[in-house]
């Protein structure tokens, strides 16, 4: 075994290799940017090195600067995680070169399948099944739409050397073809430095299912059952879960030993993961294989008892697979709900902030030695309370992981836990993620890739009235904050004392349903609470930290209610809501002074101007084009109107909520 190694990665996946090497007796290296010099996986390992400023090219991307810091620091091997350098065949060479192990496949395997045309064909040599495309060398735009024409609509355009859902486009049409490629090509350009594509049939309501697959350096090869994948938006991952819903043990066993055949078709070695996409009739067709380990590996560990990480670092060092294909069994059911910070509401566009604060379930960290047996709640989070989401990289805030003895028992343990996820300071998808495990669909197991757009109308149903228990925790807030502010202090009583009078306020609070003035009177032993036809009696205590205890009405019921300035959010049976303080003086005079432009959504990069100044566009039409953590992002038009200036020119960066079109509406 290794007695030092270098983790060339950041963030939960970071951690997580730092938690079993500690757990295995080895020191670990981390490395960071200035933009992660305070870091959770910083403070993970044992050392860290700085590789250089923010942007990934300057720092992650670095495989120079990682080899320098594994040789300075005496790592005998580099963990690479997944992103940045993990599927780099260069890298792989160049640490093989250096005298470092690279924990990954080797060099020759990663070039087979990092490109998804040529690994196509090596699979289709191999005869394992292929969705009908094309995925030659030719580039020519108009071969690829006259391939794509061929094909029968709608395609499915891909960056051939990518993933994550990163330059995929599906294409409806002939006539958005074009478009559509040029849009691909230039993402996957900025992604992966490589803008070439293949074409793919788009199939129907299909099932994303990939198969874990583990190799050692003797030449065994097992598959660790699968995983499915299918609910994902921008056609990247939401909920994980193992094994899939619906799987019979014959079309496990076919998709595992196919797995397994592409595996060895190119001399893997290490963890990998074969990915297949499966239509309703059960027939299955290869898509790509990621040579390294998966973000949701979690869910394979929770159903296997097995450490995967554990296993690339033996691996790696030249042991033997620990068990046989025979040895290994399924127990109980595992899920996984990816956290991110994020915007449903807007396109799940990615948001940046500051953590101001969150609080989690209880739960085990990043598995080890809890995998056998299964711990029942389980969190992989590379960030913290007080930490900043930056636009540098990937937006994850948090990996859920719930395991249960079947399906309905996790998902019951997913809905509990993600009640108790509670984050504040930044948007994020945690509501989304409630809406989604409790849509009937979902927890029928009506699995496929477009369920979250099947699902659209209940999923993103706009908000109902805010319930008055609600309100009642927000004023509750207040009043338990002003209490303590006050003290012994009658100087800084809020409760205005009058002679045989009682004193009687209004507290503002607003909504997306608009305002609610409720009406406060101070009693001897509490308060009443008057508001759209309710007067009932309310008591309200801290019970530590945002945790308040309220009697209302005829209820009592605890909850967190989190203040951060105006802004209220109060957490109370897996719900959400956000409510603002109106302090009607400070606030007076102010105005809506109107939206002279369209804003940018978040900060990034003007990639592509597609009109002129002066054009007469129809409401839909694509004005311009930002690119942020490396996501295309069309700016349209809101309505007809005249556009009056583009206010960046290509290659500027805008700062979100910056003007970046002056627009005119037609009347």
């Amino acid at each position: 075994m290794f007695r030092k190694i270098l983790i060339a990665n950041r963030g939960e996946i970071a951690c997580r290799v730092a938690t079993t090497a500690r757990r295995l007796g080895v020191r670990t290296v981390a490395v960071y940017s200035d933009a992660d010099a305070g870091a959770r996986h910083v403070a993970f390992c044992d050392e860290a090195i700085r590789l250089g400023p923010p942007p990934a090219r300057d720092s992650y991307l670095r495989g120079d600067l990682i080899i320098a810091a594994a040789r300075a620091t005496g790592a005998q091997a580099i963990h690479p995680g997944y992103g940045f350098l993990s599927e780099n065949e260069d890298f792989a060479q160049a640490c093989a070169s250096a005298g470092l192990a690279f924990i990954g496949p080797p060099a020759s395997a990663i070039r087979a399948m990092g490109s998804k045309s040529e690994a196509k064909a090596l699979m289709e040599r191999a005869g394992v099944p292929l969705v009908p495309g094309y995925h030659g060398a030719d580039q020519d735009p108009a071969r690829l739409r006259a391939h794509a024409d061929r094909i029968g609509y709608p395609v499915l355009i891909k960056a051939s050397a990518g993933g994550g859902g990163k330059g995929m486009r599906i294409v409806n049409a002939s006539a958005e073809f074009d478009a559509a490629l040029a849009s691909c090509q230039r993402e996957a350009a900025a992604s992966f430095g490589d803008d070439r594509v293949l074409i793919e049939r788009y199939l129907q309501r299909p099932r994303h299912i990939e198969i874990q697959v583990f190799a050692d350096a003797h030449g065994h090869c097992v598959y660790l059952f699968e995983r499915d994948c299918s609910v994902q938006r921008r056609h990247q991952k939401v909920i994980e879960e193992a094994p899939a819903p619906g799987m019979t043990a014959d079309r496990r066993r076919a998709m595992g030993e196919a797995a397994v055949a592409a595996a060895q078709a190119v001399g893997y070695v290490g963890a990998g993961t074969v990915e297949f996409i499966a239509v309703p009739d059960g027939t299955f067709y290869f898509m790509e294989m990621n040579t390294r380990l998966q973000v949701e590996h979690p869910v394979t560990e929770m159903i296997t008892g097995r450490d995967l990480v554990e296993w690339q670092l033996r691996i790696a060092a030249g042991e033997p697979l620990p068990v046989t294909q025979g040895e290994l069994a399924l127990r109980g059911h595992a899920i996984e709900a990816r956290i991110y910070a994020e915007n449903p509401d807007r396109g799940f566009l990615p948001t940046i902030g500051r953590l101001v604060h969150m609080a989690q379930p209880d739960a085990v960290e990043f598995g080890g030695a809890t995998l056998d047996p299964p711990a029942q709640v389980r969190i992989d989070a590379g960030v913290r309370a007080g930490d900043t989401i930056s636009p540098h990289y990937d937006p994850m805030i948090a990996k859920l992981i719930v395991w249960g003895e079947n399906r309905d028992m996790a998902l019951a343990r997913l809905r509990a836990a993600l009640a108790d996820f509670h984050i504040v300071g930044l948007a994020n998808n945690v509501d989304f993620l409630t809406r989604l495990a409790n849509n009937r669909a979902f927890a029928l197991a009506q699995l496929d890739t477009g369920l979250i757009e099947r699902e659209r109308e209940r999923l993103f149903a706009p908000d109902d009235r805010v319930p008055e228990e609600m309100l009642a925790l927000a004023c509750a807030r207040v009043l338990v904050d002003e209490s303590a502010a006050a003290g012994a202090d009658p100087w800084s009583s809020r409760h205005g004392w009058r002679l045989n009078a009682t004193y009687a306020r209004t507290i503002t609070l607003r909504s997306e349903r608009g305002a609610h003035d409720i009406e406060i009177d101070y009693l001897r032993d509490g308060y009443r609470l008057r508001h759209a036809g309710i007067d009932a009696p309310l008591a309200a205590s801290s019970a530590g930290g945002s945790r308040l205890a309220l009697r209302f009405a005829d209820r009592t019921l605890a909850a967190d209610v989190v203040r951060n300035g105006d802004e209220l959010h109060v957490f109370v049976e897996g719900r959400h809501r956000v409510l603002t303080l109106v302090d009607v003086i400070a606030h007076a005079g102010e105005h809506d002074g109107g939206d002279t432009g369209l804003a940018a959504p978040m900060p990034g990069k003007v990639i592509a101007v597609n009109v002129a100044r002066g054009a007469r566009v129809a409401k839909g039409a694509p004005l311009l084009v930002m690119e942020a953590m490396k996501m295309e992002h069309a700016i349209v038009a809101p309505s007809d109107g005249v556009v009056d200036d583009i206010l960046y020119d290509v290659g500027d960066q805008v700062t979100e909520g910056a003007a970046l079109v002056a627009f005119t509406p037609a009347e």
